[in-house]
């Protein structure tokens, strides 16, 4: 049983609709539930111009500390699809402290699966968008290896980790 099943503050990874991990957050520190929703410096070039901005850096969650009792008054604002029960919670305020860090000290970062050899995968990003198949080396410094299987042959693609999802 968790904090949150005894009707004390609990923390939560919370799973928010496309673009609204500001406005949730937003309406977290309205609600006045502590929470950390990671941030970092974006950008982009469109021709000639730069634009720079902050952007999460989980796209789509952000981790709160909610009580029971305010839990459906976090779902009235239409924002939030889901919260995941943390298991461990001390392991979590770990997590977070280290990710505070990173985060605090401007360095760029990257989110990327946890990607092991023979790990199911799918391309999440680019023109093969939607490509299922298996990690061949994800030690390979040009980008990670996938054998896909099209007519009982392998073929091996080169594609950045950043464009990999790992499936069940």
């Amino acid at each position: 049983m968790n904090a949150t099943d005894t009707g004390e503050a609990g923390w939560l990874v919370c799973h928010t609709k496309p673009r609204c991990e500001k406005k949730f957050s937003a309406l977290l520190t309205a609600e006045k539930c502590e929470h950390y929703l990671p941030l970092v410096q974006s950008v982009k070039h469109y021709g000639p111009q730069i634009k720079r901005f902050t952007k999460p850096l989980f796209p789509g969650y952000l981790f709160a500390r909610v009580f029971l009792t305010n839990k459906a008054r976090i779902y009235q604002q239409d924002l939030l699809v889901r919260t995941l029960p943390v298991g461990d919670e001390a392991l979590l305020l770990r997590q977070i402290e280290m990710v505070r860090t990173l985060v605090a000290s401007g360095v760029e970062l990257t989110v990327r699966p946890p990607l092991q050899r023979g790990a199911r995968v799918r391309v999440a990003g680019g023109p093969l968008w939607g490509l299922e198949g298996v990690v061949d080396d994800p030690s390979n410094p040009k980008g990670v290896v996938v054998s896909v299987d099209v007519l009982q042959q392998g073929l091996l693609v080169h594609l950045p980790p950043e464009q990999l999802e790992l499936l069940p």
